[in-house]
């Protein structure tokens, strides 16, 4: 398992969000591209990104930050947020994004992703947001009546890389990990799942590295926080491998 740092971006600043809501926003930095580099610096291997404004848009509104932080580091960044069409997910990797996250579009138009996996292969993540077992979508702003496990056991049949799955309810509360609701999603799901939401120190980390299936952990408002250490992280993941 891997810690991912996460950088979501809302108006062109990175940011992170309480359980989702644009109206408990707290800003890190105007300058994402030099947060990336810090995260790079540390040993991240991968580069977990968000577009917000995008997430409730429906479309792209940060890729001029996105391309900037691509530009700024060398190691692979998967990217989410308002992504609804194939153009925007060729943009995305003509731009040097290496891995594309659907949220929304699994639910509205699962053969889109079907499609999209089969034109870019190892490209496409399905990001599962979840509020008490059922997926929510449009940036969270509305809980659909779809079974998270349903919609994972589906998915998994489309060639996808991975499924990121997010505790809504614990996402930025540094609560710790809903390591029951993970536990359950990697058994059911039949590609490796990334956890996101929660994780508040190196405990979570220990706990979350003894499920078997789960590839990574996404972290944002621990790192930004100061009550993770990346590196600190990185070194516990390697020792348990």
């Amino acid at each position: 398992m891997i810690p991912i740092p996460a950088i979501d971006l809302k108006d062109g600043k990175c940011v992170r969000l309480r359980q989702g809501r644009m109206d408990e926003v707290t800003v890190y930095s105007d300058q994402p591209g030099q947060m990336a580099k810090k995260w790079e610096s540390v040993g991240a291997e991968l580069l977990h990104v968000v577009d917000l404004d995008g997430a409730f848009a429906g479309t792209l509104k940060n890729l001029k930050q996105i391309k900037d932080i691509v530009r700024s580091v060398k190691m692979p960044i998967e990217v989410g947020g308002g992504i609804r069409t194939m153009e925007t997910i060729d943009s995305l990797v003509a731009a040097g994004v290496s891995r594309i996250i659907l949220g929304t579009k699994a639910i509205d138009d699962p053969d889109f992703v079907k499609e999209a996996a089969a034109k870019h292969p190892g490209r496409i993540v399905v990001g599962i947001d979840a509020k008490n077992g059922k997926v929510a979508v449009r940036g969270w702003a509305e809980v659909t009546k779809m079974d998270a496990l349903e919609l994972a056991k589906k998915m998994s049949k489309y060639n996808i890389a991975d499924i990121i799955y997010t505790d809504i309810k614990r996402d930025g509360m540094l609560t710790g990990p809903n390591l029951e609701a993970v536990k359950t999603m990697a058994m059911y799901a039949c590609v490796p799942v990334i956890a996101s939401g929660g994780v508040s120190n190196l405990k979570d980390i220990k706990d979350l590295c003894k499920i078997r299936g789960i590839k990574g952990v996404i972290t944002g408002k621990a790192l930004y926080d100061g009550t993770l250490s990346l590196r600190e992280a990185i070194r516990i993941c390697s020792t348990m491998s």
